[in-house]
């Protein structure tokens, strides 16, 4: 079935199996926003159900695409964008989205995200940054910013946040972007650009986590939480970032970085057609 035919009637109901509600996610968690404005820019595609396969990994971010229906993989921990490689190379005519987290994409997985980027195959990840193992028992993760307070650093990070999206630039990722889950049609128009750009797309998303993290570091409220979001990384009027950014590590949102070059799926296939047809 499609739908999006009619841009003004997106109901996420829709694009949900609704047999799996309740949803597990904590309240106030940023990965339903981050969800909705993924769907919403779908929506927004006309992309047909059939032709969209959702890849994800492990953790809280891992289990949020299975809430989606469409084709649908949950893989092992770390190992979303090395699966999502071989179906897109498969399968060209389907949208391929990787749904990660930051522990999932820059831990473990690490490695198979900078060669995502380095091949440029026409994929979209979408990185949930919540800055911690939220569901494992809330661990540091490579982005938990310093000084935070979890289980496995109890006198507060020592350890310097990784920058995600200054990692996919420097790997050769053709779109790279960061939006707040405040700021949902922002989200929702940074991840259509991504998704309609041919090659390698990466998304941060920057996700509360009022469970595990926002509990432990005092960090008030679901609305206090997502509000600060709005103080501390939107530019004043004049085009500056204001002071005291709620997460110092990520103070640019938007379209950080477009790197126009070749797809590696049509290189590939042209290499192969070009060795088996030689010129007579």
């Amino acid at each position: 079935m499609k739908f999006g035919t009619n841009l003004n009637e997106f109901d996420i109901r829709d694009y949900l199996r609704q047999d799996l509600m309740p949803h597990f996610m904590c309240p106030g968690c940023g990965h339903g926003i981050a969800l909705r404005a993924l769907l919403w820019a779908v929506h927004e595609l006309e992309i047909e159900k059939d032709k969209l396969a959702i890849v994800s990994g492990i953790g809280c971010s891992g289990r949020v695409g299975g809430y989606i229906d469409a084709n649908t993989y949950h893989t092992t921990h770390g190992r979303p964008l090395a699966f999502a490689t071989g179906l897109a190379l498969a399968r060209p005519d389907l949208t391929v989205i990787v749904i990660t987290g930051d522990g999932d994409c820059l831990a473990i997985g690490g490695n198979h995200f900078i060669h995502a980027c380095r091949r440029n195959l026409n994929m979209t990840c979408l990185m949930l940054n919540n800055e911690v193992y939220g569901m494992t028992g809330g661990q540091v993760s490579p982005t938990t910013t310093d000084s935070r307070l979890t289980t496995t650093t109890p006198l507060g990070n020592t350890e310097p946040a990784f920058d995600a999206c200054a990692l996919a630039q420097a790997a050769g990722a053709g779109l790279v972007g960061r939006e707040v889950t405040l700021q949902t049609p922002a989200l929702k128009n940074l991840i259509r650009d991504a998704i309609a750009h041919k090659g390698f797309s990466f998304i941060e998303a920057i996700s509360d986590c009022t469970e595990v993290l926002g509990r432990k570091n005092d960090l008030g409220s679901s609305p206090e939480m997502i509000l600060r979001q709005k103080a501390g990384m939107r530019p004043d009027s004049y085009g500056n970032v204001v002071e005291q950014p709620f997460r110092p590590n990520y103070q640019q949102t938007g379209i950080l970085a477009r790197n126009e070059r070749p797809e590696y799926a049509d290189t590939y296939r042209r290499t192969v057609i070009d060795a088996y047809n030689p010129p007579s």
